[in-house]
């Protein structure tokens, strides 16, 4: 005679692993706006208002928002910008810098909020979307510096070689730092994201699923399962902020690049 906890995982529902449809989300009331569209809003009215709020009332002695904003503002000109950059050049593209580390943070750290939990760049649309953006800025400063002429030839043709390799080594140099640059920038802080998010839900569902079958096996599984979610977490909370640091750095060395006069 089969026993009520057998029976019950017998006649269980199949376990469905996540996969990339729980990043296909429905539009919002019907509409085509989907939630991480309204998320890459908030990110911004977020990081806009924090830094103008630590900003407006400035002081000697600083209260606690403009001594966090300062902090926060601080180490990306001075760790990220200055130096990577350079003392000379540093200065004007912190704004940008700083920007786009906290717009990535904010929009990362999502994914660890309650009622919210979906981070925004586990999207690649959005990922490449703002690699592009990178693209357009370090390319930019690099034409406006070097005049386009001078800038391709920069980066594709390598100082110090043999002009007979250059048959071989200009089109690797400009399919290397011309064309793969956003893309592999792009890809990183998507695959992260997007890695990060199903793990977390595999390790919620499936934890959830083996402590349903009532079988005391599984519920000691499943309840491991939780707890090694909950540690994931906080490993994301980590991943979150590096990925967000990675990005900008990456775009400070690509800045670095295009203004330097040696490639």
């Amino acid at each position: 005679m089969i026993n009520v906890a057998t029976e019950a995982t017998i006649t269980a529902e199949p376990f469905e692993a996540p996969g990339p449809g729980i990043f296909d989300l429905p539009g919002i009331a019907g509409t085509a706006v989907t939630k991480p569209m309204v998320q890459l809003v908030l990110a911004a009215i977020l990081v806009f208002g924090f830094l103008y709020l630590a900003s407006r009332k400035r002081a000697m002695v600083p209260g606690k928002l403009q001594f966090a904003g300062e902090g926060a503002y601080g180490f990306v000109r001075n760790s990220v910008a200055r130096d990577i950059i350079g003392a000379h050049d540093f200065q004007k593209f912190v704004p940008y810098l700083a920007a786009i580390f906290f717009f990535i943070l904010v929009n990362n750290l999502f994914a660890s909020i309650p009622f919210i939990q979906f981070p925004t760049f586990s999207r690649a649309s959005m990922a490449y979307s703002l690699a592009g953006l990178s693209w357009l800025v370090y390319n930019g400063v690099g034409m406006y510096k070097h005049g386009p002429i001078g800038y391709l030839k920069l980066q594709s043709v390598p100082s110090g070689v043999s002009p007979v390799m250059y048959p071989l080594l200009v089109p690797l140099e400009f399919f290397s730092n011309i064309l793969v640059r956003p893309v592999t920038l792009a890809l990183r802080l998507f695959c992260n994201m997007f890695a990060g998010h199903i793990l977390l839900v595999l390790f919620a569902t499936g934890g959830l699923y083996l402590i349903e079958t009532a079988s005391p096996i599984n519920i000691v599984a499943g309840s491991l399962a939780w707890v090694l979610a909950v540690a994931i977490s906080f490993l994301e909370i980590l991943v979150q902020f590096l990925q967000a640091y990675v990005f900008t750095l990456l775009n400070a060395m690509y800045i670095q690049g295009a203004l330097a006069d040696e490639h």
